[in-house]
């Protein structure tokens, strides 16, 4: 018997079986994310132009569909304009993802409303994590944001908005309009060819301006893979592009 000639045989043989093997665990997995994204609340016509356009969704589609009401929130913006104020202390940065708790207890002594906020990952980049303030607790307040600057796997600083959150003077509550219908209006009139939704997230588009009331009403916020935002607003329907602040 030709024992090399064996020999290669045998490592051909494996070589195979774990590209098999390999193929098999990637169809399992494309499998399980498209059993993840159920595109099913899209209607055909939304799925067909998705399919023409190249449009491809990498978030889940929200089913919720809560009753909010507007919001009324004083905010300037000012603290944009001023340096961040540094910590006594630097905090260990893998605990904004790996126990909000902790740092936020860490950070409580110097930004004391630090638990009322949720971290944003979309807008967060390298050097620096921005973090919106909960309405209800539960509805983050887009466009308002707390940032804490790192360095060397480190918080050192931290900017902080001043921010008033109060009621509307009208306390109608309304049922937000379903996050599949507001994303069939982005497909179809807005998103260019090969347009990539990386995230979908409903919460309230807080405007910047300096004033002593403003309302904030509820959106959802579509976050492209260019890092682009849309907004559509949770009771009329109407869109907030990049290219318009109307």
């Amino acid at each position: 018997m030709d024992w090399g000639r064996a020999k290669n045989v045998l490592i051909y043989a494996f070589l195979l079986l774990n590209l098999l093997l390999c193929y098999q665990l990637w169809m399992d997995l494309r499998d399980q994310v498209s059993a993840n994204l159920d595109f099913t609340s899209l209607s055909e016509e939304t799925q067909q132009i998705m399919e023409q356009k190249g449009i491809r969704v990498l978030s889940p589609i929200p089913a919720a569909t809560p009753q909010l009401p507007d919001i009324t929130y004083r905010y300037s913006g000012g603290e944009q304009d001023q340096k961040p104020v540094q910590l006594k202390q630097p905090i260990d940065s893998k605990l904004i993802y790996s126990s909000f708790s902790e740092l936020s207890s860490l950070l409580e002594s110097e930004i004391p409303d630090i638990a009322s906020y949720e971290l944003d990952s979309q807008e967060s980049e390298v050097g620096k994590y921005v973090l919106h303030p909960l309405v209800q607790k539960q509805w983050p307040l887009f466009r308002v944001s707390l940032e804490l600057i790192n360095s060397n796997q480190k918080i050192v600083a931290y900017r902080r908005p001043q921010i008033e959150i109060g009621p509307s003077s009208n306390q109608e509550v309304q049922k937000v309009l379903p996050a599949s219908q507001a994303l069939s209006s982005l497909i179809e009139k807005y998103f260019a060819p090969n347009t990539v939704v990386k995230d979908i997230e409903l919460g309230y588009y807080g405007e910047l301006f300096n004033s002593e009331s403003q309302v904030a009403a509820p959106m959802w916020r579509f976050v492209l893979e260019n890092g682009k935002s849309y907004y559509v607003h949770g009771i009329s329907a109407d869109i907030i592009s990049p290219k318009t602040t109307e």
